[in-house]
Formats: structure tokens, sequence, C-alpha cells
């Protein structure tokens, strides 16, 4: 390689701005010397480099100067996750789970990094006879789908009613409403005085973000008859995926209104 006659000055500028630099890093640049080391490096990207087959080794004590340096967090939650380096959730939901505000209402943003992911909204594969169009609601797994063409559905989270007020069936979205009023069925108001003031005859409580039947409601017929039982919002977020209604299917406000804009009245339904 030739030699440049202006390379020795050059390397001398270039010590003498590094050598400024260090007499200045206590206020203004700080020299991490340490990240130079392999052992740290690995550390504070274990996740990344995680290998299930092999045992964990044992750590040095870390120095002094390596105590400042942050400690390893667990970006990854799950071994698939710490192998590959997938993120947890997917940044759709980001706009799924968002804050909107719908006619009149505003509707906060779903926490949903705080959700177990199975129960957030995503197209999956699903085998099935029902229909394109048909809402299958699987009881034992608390998902809804929404049956798709060509083996894939539309799979939402979903709450459900307690052993003893669960019903299942085949039937019909026989109408369909926004930000419905909620009146208790006689029997709940019987187990439950304190919602005597939103029985039938009270007029029912108010359409809201406190109303327990959210931001839509798809009422379920049978045979022609009102079954009482509903897909519908609630301001419960923290109930998808659980078992604690009275027998209604709840979703994530966000997921009802997505699922309301999808399905027309008369759609079949059928709870397993």
């Amino acid at each position: 390689m030739p030699h440049h006659p202006r390379q020795p000055k050059l390397l001398s500028t270039l010590a003498a701005l590094m050598a400024t630099s260090t007499m200045l890093s206590g206020c203004i640049l700080v020299t991490d010397t340490s990240r130079m080391n392999p052992d740290v490096f690995v550390q504070e990207t274990a996740p990344v480099f995680y290998n299930p087959s092999s045992p964990p080794e044992p750590q040095p004590q870390p120095t002094q100067k390596q105590q400042a340096i942050p400690q390893k967090r667990q970006l990854y939650q799950t071994q698939f996750h710490q192998t590959y380096g997938m993120p947890v959730s997917n940044p759709v939901h980001r706009t799924y789970y968002a804050g909107i505000r719908d006619d009149g209402h505003t509707l906060p943003a779903i926490p949903y990094s705080r959700v177990d992911a199975r129960y957030l909204r995503q197209e999956v594969d699903y085998q099935t006879m029902e229909a394109p169009g048909t809402i299958v609601v699987d009881t034992k797994q608390r998902f809804l789908y929404l049956v798709q063409p060509g083996g894939k559905a539309i799979r939402y989270g979903v709450g459900l009613g307690r052993d003893g007020f669960a019903w299942t069936g085949r039937g019909t979205i026989q109408w369909k409403a926004k930000w419905p009023r909620w009146t208790p069925p006689q029997d709940m108001v019987e187990r439950q005085p304190e919602l005597r003031q939103f029985a039938a005859a009270e007029g029912g409580a108010l359409p809201g973000l406190n109303n327990p039947l959210g931001a839509r409601a798809l009422y379920i017929f049978k045979d022609g008859k009102d079954t009482l039982y509903r897909v519908h919002g609630t301001p419960d977020w923290q109930s998808i995926g659980k078992a604690t209604s009275s027998g209604c299917v709840r979703m994530f406000n966000q997921d009802v209104i997505d699922l309301y804009d999808r399905v027309p009245a008369s759609s079949p339904i059928v709870v397993i």
C-alpha cells in the first residue's frame, strides 16, 4: 500500500482529538471500554444468543465498573422467541387496540401488552364444515372465530359465562345494536337486587363506557326466540379469556366493533 505523505499528520490530529474527548468524558462523553469485553457483550445480548440445549454457564462476579452496566433484561417471554428473536406481540395490535372515537364516545386503548397474546385478534388457519361468515364460539378455548374462505378464520379472544350460566347451541344473530342499552333479565335482578335500577321497568342502563354491553351487541336468537344471550363488548378488558360473565360472550370493545362491521344481521352462530 503506498504511503501517503499526509498520513502521519492526520494520525497525530486524530490522536489529539481522542485525547481531548477523553478529558471531557466526565461531562460530555462516557467512554465505556467494558463493552469491548466479549463476556459483557454476550451477557447483555443473552436473549438473542440463548441456546436452550446448553446449560447456563456460571457468570463471573461483575467488577465495580461492570455493575454500572444495565443488567440483562428478559426481552422475550418464551423459548421460541428467545431462540429466534421474534417479537412477543404483533405491531399491528397497536392499531387494533388503540383508543378511538366512536359515535360520540371515546374508547380508551386496550393495554394489549398485558393480555395473553392468544386472545388478541389474528387471522388463523381454521378447518371447519361451517360456511364462511359463520360465527363459531369455542367455549373451552375461549375463542370466537369468524369463518373465512380458504380454510381461514379471524380469531378473537372472548370472556364467557360462569358454570351454570353458559349457553351452547346453534342460533342466529337476529339483530345488532351500536351502543345498546342494557336491561338485565328478571332472574338476574332477583339474584342481584342492586341491579333493579337497570331493570326494563326503569329503562335499562344508558349507553356509555360503563355499560356492560359495551360498544356493540349482537343478539342471539334460536328458532325465532330471544335466547337472552349476546355477543357484546365490555369495559372490563381483563375479563377476556376468563369465565366471569352471566352467560354472554364478551369481547374487547375494539374487537366487537370490528366483528359488528364484518357480519350482517341473520348471520349464523354456533356456540360449542
